[in-house]
């Protein structure tokens, strides 16, 4: 099994470097969204945030923790080098993320606490566990258990559903946050969830076939 995987793996070693050059480029971009508490403070002297900057910011960090426990079941697993690099790249970026969502959050005064109802500011108000592309109990429980490339392929599955959803937020925070540095980050998760979407899309068609 294991040479299996290192004989798939070569395939889209091309991609995945790509990938691996993205995912560095990725973080120093997000960390360009990073602010001091007096930048911060600063920028709410002359902007108030609206629904959706709060909205948004409260519900990708619960969105991010999923993300981030999905990687934490497969990071160190026998499920392929693809995975392992994919994983790791999402932990980092996601992590940073939801750090620079609370850190705001706070600034305005707003809880961090994980909320009962989500995406009111959508206009489409739903139970937390029911947000768009979070995986279930069963699915998250099904992904510790499996092994090999199973895994890596079940990873996949349930990290493309969960990024379609986390850029549907984006896309409506992008158009609605009265703040630029919302906009700008709204972006910038987009642009980044779009390209694992495509890395995610080639592997399930080569290694993890």
């Amino acid at each position: 099994m294991r040479s299996t995987t290192r004989s798939h793996d070569n395939a889209p070693n091309t991609a995945r470097r790509s990938f691996l050059a993205l995912g560095a480029l990725a973080v120093a971009g997000t960390a360009l969204a990073a602010c001091t508490t007096q930048e911060s403070e600063t920028a709410t002297e002359s902007e108030t945030p609206n629904d959706t900057d709060i909205g948004f910011f409260t519900d990708m960090a619960v969105h991010h923790e999923q993300a981030l426990a999905m990687c934490q079941r497969v990071i160190g697993r026998n499920n392929g080098d693809s995975v392992q690099a994919l994983a790791a790249d999402i932990l980092q970026n996601q992590s940073y993320e939801r750090g620079v969502m609370h850190t705001w959050l706070t600034v305005w005064g707003e809880s961090t606490a994980p909320p009962e109802t989500v995406m009111g500011w959508m206009g489409m108000e739903m139970p937390a566990a029911e947000m768009m592309g979070l995986a279930t109990e069963e699915q998250m429980s099904s992904l510790a258990t499996a092994t090999g490339i199973a895994q890596g392929r079940l990873f996949l599955t349930l990290m493309r559903a969960h990024h379609v959803g986390g850029v549907h937020m984006t896309d409506v925070a992008t158009e609605n946050a009265a703040i630029a540095n919302v906009r700008t980050t709204a972006e910038r998760m987009a642009t980044i969830q779009n390209y694992e979407i495509g890395i995610i899309d080639q592997l399930v068609e080569t290694t993890y076939a």
